[in-house]
């Protein structure tokens, strides 16, 4: 009896603190009460609600599952599984406690609306279609149907159809958090930036300090070229949250494209601090220290593309962060992992002239010349107008003393860019070998 009456004194303790935004202290109390009695669904399920708040979804998703363990009948415990799940981007298997939920209650809407978020995420925007008219039978007005679809739409670049969903979302329900966001989102995706720019500051009227609408308004601020208005958001961003990476990034962009390399280095080294995995700012740092060339820049620079390298190619990683690994690896002189990043990029993209044409170089610079020029006749197989590969075999010939098939490469690149600087270089390197060669030979 005892036990009884001190695990409700715990979870009332737990509502207390929950409902002052106490998530940890609210966590405690709930599983003190659930260590006196663990068979109580409902606390379970409070537990993941606590859990949700403080943003542990994977957590959360166990807490919920481990509620409907005990209560195995009850939707929208199921619906609070999945979406837990699909917060903590375990896409699939949200899907399959989505549709455990429309088993148990085939009116419950909500486990259509979260499956066109699950669908879209997943790239199965048919399926996310579908899901969003079953769940406009159940409830015509919902608005976070409208606005799930909004995110498959943009995802498939369709943004007029896009701001038609998010201004009926907003019509629906003026409260859904960040719906001028969303639709200051779409309209810039559209091209209409002044019209996205109004809306944001509508957003921020409404709440003037949330960081991602800062963000989102800086950004669309540097694309629309106001870049001092645009550092002003960042910084704000900064003053409500300090070590904010995402902010430290773009002020590092800003000052970069002002040539203020100094103070580009100074973000990005900070960026790189604070979270060490943050896409693209280990890149561009080592760009930067390469292009400064300091006494210790070229060592730093090493350093942090050795460590991109090891993390990037770990994986799946996309072409672009490859084909700019492959170059500033090449830039700074470490020609073996180039290779390794140029071949990662050319079995990734194996039907692009440029992909190869990269491997052609970084092969190359590494001594391997046989396969560095099979790589540029690959290119030039992919594109016939590919001028760097004909740049690199008309050396190549040029240097092994092939005069004819030298001036053939170089005749066909000028051909194609009659202006290119590196073609006239060469071509006066041509000239220059072939008049030594007719002196050596009237000797």
């Amino acid at each position: 009896m005892n036990d009884w009456y001190d695990a409700e004194q715990h979870v009332e303790r737990a509502h207390e603190l929950y409902e002052a935004g106490k998530w940890e202290e609210a966590e405690s109390e709930l599983r003190r009460a659930l260590a006196l009695n663990p068979y109580q669904a409902e606390w379970q399920f409070n537990l993941g609600l606590t859990l949700e708040a403080s943003g542990r979804f994977g957590e959360a998703a166990d807490a919920f599952r481990q509620s409907f363990d005990l209560s195995p009948q009850d939707a929208p415990t199921a619906v609070m599984v999945g979406l837990n799940l699909l917060r903590a981007d375990h896409l699939a298997e949200s899907v399959t406690w989505f549709e455990q939920a429309e088993k148990l209650d085939a009116t419950n809407v909500d486990s259509f609306v979260h499956r066109i978020e699950a669908f879209a995420r997943l790239d199965q925007h048919d399926q996310a279609e579908v899901m969003f008219y079953l769940a406009m039978q159940l409830k015509p007005d919902s608005a976070e149907a409208y606005l799930n679809l909004a995110g498959s739409l943009m995802d498939r670049d369709m943004n007029e159809r896009a701001v038609s969903c998010l201004r009926e979302a907003a019509r629906l329900d003026p409260e859904l958090p960040r719906v001028q966001a969303r639709l200051a989102e779409a309209y810039a995706a559209a091209g209409r930036h002044e019209r996205a720019r109004q809306l944001y500051l509508l957003e921020l009227r409404a709440n003037p300090g949330d960081a991602e609408t800062l963000l989102d308004l800086g950004c669309l601020l540097m694309d629309m070229n106001r870049m001092g208005e645009a550092s002003e958001k960042f910084r704000r961003v900064l003053e409500l949250e300090p070590d904010h990476a995402e902010a430290h990034f773009h002020l590092g962009d800003l000052a970069q494209r002002e040539r203020r390399t100094d103070d580009a280095i100074v973000r990005f080294d900070l960026v790189v601090r604070l979270e060490p995995g943050y896409p693209e700012a280990r890149r561009r740092l080592a760009a930067l220290l390469t292009e400064r060339g300091g006494p210790e820049d070229a060592e730093r620079a090493a350093a942090l593309l050795r460590r991109e390298a090891t993390d990037l190619l770990k994986g799946t990683p996309d072409p672009d962060a490859l084909r700019d690994l492959a170059t500033l690896l090449l830039d700074a002189g470490l020609v073996a992992e180039a290779v390794e990043a140029a071949e990662r990029l050319s079995e990734a993209t194996p039907e692009a002239a440029e992909s190869r044409q990269l491997l052609s170089v970084a092969l190359l610079h590494a001594g391997q010349r046989a396969r560095g020029l099979g790589e540029a006749r690959r290119a030039l197989r992919l594109d016939p107008r590919c001028v760097p590969a004909m740049h690199n075999l008309a050396l190549a010939c040029l240097q092994d003393r092939r005069y004819r098939h030298a001036r053939y490469w170089l005749r066909e690149a000028r051909r194609v860019a009659p202006d290119d600087h590196s073609l006239r270089r060469l071509r006066l390197s041509y000239l220059f070998s072939r008049l030594a060669a007719v002196v050596l030979s009237l000797r």
